[in-house]
Formats: structure tokens, sequence, C-alpha cells
């Protein structure tokens, strides 16, 4: 009776922690706010992808929680604030304005006419930005609003070469809603598959994806698919699959390695013991481990993935430590400092290469924290100061 309270408390903690992140708010201002262009420091332009249904009730939305049986195609223009911190999304409070000298906001959004249009638009802009592109898949308990500005930061704060894509799933923003959320990213795995698909049909050369949390199960099951089909890097385009936070049972994910196979460059999963929103997860899920806080990193890196334990760092979601890869400074750095070069953490990288990235970034989270890497063939401890 003592274990299943304290496990109840994990839960209500986790619920009081999570409810602050996930309510859906307007992405598009109702008046347009005009700011110098020297408060601006860059416009990013999010192409997307998403399953779910167009906000009919309120258009500022742009698209809502309700899902679509079919893929919808657009473009989002979102700026960056020159007084923009890294590893922040800085955004207005509730339904107010936002304001570009200070808020990330959206300016304009661009609705293509089905999947045609949208390959050549986004394969026009894949070919103008170095024949990369970087797919972000969100996670459980986001707006569509959120994974933009996600994806506008992590695309800005990484310095990323190349063509950002958003996949957005239908989520429904909504703590309690775990379950639908768990349904519909499985309803949209033909979904995702396809859009990597079309990608791989453009003048791209490679095609980086991260995903977060639940959607890091919706990302898995598309590479799964595509392994089925004989296609699992599509043709040699697939780049760097990073797993931040997976929200997966570990035997689940077991499976989908072991039918995908041993990637030839291995997939980062990006984990930590202190995650408390897996906690939760865990608890919903029978008390069975997820791999986003799974303690056997050797067990993990033995179906071929690289695993980066950020158990040591620091958090900057309010002590959720369920985002840290895109809202810690050092480690939106280290991303950033991979995402710039060509893709794979080679199974036969030097260590000291490794070792190299954490150099100069260690003032960032201070001299206790480290980060542990596992690959299939060594494990390498990068402290990032003192």
């Amino acid at each position: 009776m003592a274990l299943r309270l304290k496990s109840f408390g994990v839960v209500a903690v986790a619920l009081l922690v999570a409810g602050c992140a996930g309510n859906t708010h307007d992405l598009l201002n109702k008046t347009t706010v005009t700011v110098p262009a020297s408060d601006i420091a860059a416009t990013h332009e999010i192409f997307v992808a998403s399953t779910r249904q167009k906000a009919v009730k309120d258009p500022r939305q742009v698209f809502d929680g309700d899902r679509s049986l079919t893929t919808s195609f657009a473009r989002v223009d979102v700026t960056v604030p020159k007084s923009h911190q890294v590893g922040n999304i800085e955004r207005a409070k509730g339904s107010a304005n936002s304001n570009p000298t200070k808020d990330f906001a959206a300016t304009d959004v661009t609705f293509y006419e089905g999947a045609p249009q949208f390959a050549k638009a986004v394969g026009a802009d894949i070919a103008m930005r170095g024949d990369r592109a970087l797919v972000f898949v969100h996670g459980f308990n986001n707006g569509f609003d959120d994974g933009i500005y996600r994806l506008t930061q992590i695309a800005h704060d990484t310095k990323y070469p190349g063509t950002p894509v958003l996949f957005s799933w239908a989520s429904s923003a909504k703590t309690t809603g775990y379950i639908y959320d768990k349904d519909s990213s499985t309803a949209a795995r033909d979904d995702l598959e396809a859009t990597l698909r079309m990608l791989a049909k453009t003048r791209v050369k490679s095609i980086d994806i991260i995903a977060h949390s639940m959607g890091t199960w919706l990302t898995m099951e598309a590479l799964r698919q595509l392994a089925i089909t004989g296609d699992r890097d599509l043709g040699g385009k697939l780049g760097y699959v990073i797993l931040a936070s997976p929200d997966i049972d570990v035997d689940v994910f077991k499976k989908q390695m072991i039918r995908y196979g041993k990637p030839d460059k291995p997939f980062a999963v990006l984990l930590s013991g202190d995650d408390r929103a897996l906690k939760l997860s865990s608890f919903i899920s029978g008390d069975k481990p997820r791999v986003g806080d799974y303690g056997d990193a050797a067990d993990l890196a033995s179906y071929g993935v690289s695993v980066v334990d950020l158990t040591k760092t620091k958090g900057g979601d309010g002590g959720l430590n369920h985002a840290k890869f895109a809202d810690n400074p050092f480690l939106v750095q280290l991303l950033g400092d991979r995402l710039r070069t060509p893709a794979g953490l080679a199974a036969d990288e030097n260590p000291a290469q490794l070792a190299n990235i954490g150099q100069g970034l260690g003032k960032v989270v201070g001299s206790a924290a480290e980060v542990i890497i596992t690959t299939p063939f060594k494990v390498l401890t990068i402290a990032t100061g003192g």
C-alpha cells in the first residue's frame, strides 16, 4: 500500500507540473504587429505535414486537436526575437498577441492543395538550403502551436543548415488525453511514412529526424514499416535519427529494433533517469519502464543505438526534465554540433572527436554535470564543466 501511495504521489506531481505545458494557444495574432527589423533575429519557414483537422472554431489556431483521415500541408513563417536566449521559447501568455520584439511570433501561414504542391514547394526549399531536411515529430500533450515553436527554436538554436519540416499529429494537448494521444499517434503511422517517402523523392541528400516523447513511438513505427517494405533507410537518404525522451515500452522498443535491424548509423536515444513525465507514463502503463528513463544503457545499445544519458544535466521545463535536449543550452549546442556535420554517430568514430564536442561549453550547465554516451562498442563520459 505504501508503494502504491508513493506511485500515486508521483502521478499527482507530474499532472500538476505537466498541466502548465500543454494548453493550446492561438498561433496567429488577432491583429498585425509591426516591429523594426532590427528587433528580429531571424525568420524561419516551417513546412508542415499534419494529421490534425484545420481549426474551424478558432482559425487562429490553424490546426486543432481533432484527427483527420488525410494529411494536410502548410508552411508557417515564424520570427525569433533578437532578445531570444538559447533553449528558451519566449511566448505570450494566454490569448495575448505575440510581441515579435520579445516573443516567437507566427507571421504568416500558407496552405498547399495536396501532396504534389507541397512536395514542389518543400523540394525547392531543400535545394536552396543545402539538400538537407530536418523532420521533427512532437510528443504527447502538444498543441499545433507547441510543435511549431519548438521546431523553430531547435532550428534556430542549432543553426540547422537545411529545411525544417514539422510532422504534427493530432494530440489533444490535454494531460488527461494520454490514451487519445496514443491512438492519434498510432493512426498517423502511414502518414509519417508517406511524408518521409515524399521528402526522399526530392533532391534531398539527408533526412534527419528528431522525435520527442510519444512522437518517438510514432517514428519507430514508421521506420519499422519502411523496413518491412525493404527501404528502411529511404534509399540511403536517412540521416540522423534522434529519439529524445522516448515514451516507448522497453520491450516494444526492442521488438521494433529487431524488426528494423541494427542501423548502419546508430540511432541516438536521449534518456534521463529523472524524467518525471515518463514516470507518469510508466505508472499509466502498468509500472513498466519506458525507454526514456531506462537504467540499462548497455542493454539498449546492444540493439544498435547510441544511448546518451542526460540524468546529470539540468532541465529547463520547471522540474519535469522531459525536454532537456532542447531547453538545456549546453545540450542544444551539443545537438547543433552534431546536426551541422554529416549524418551519423558512427560506431567507429574516434572517442576523442566526441569528447571535443563538450569542450568550451561546460560552464553553461555547471561543473557537476556530465553526459554519458554508450554506443554499441564503447562508453564515453563527457564532462560538461569543471
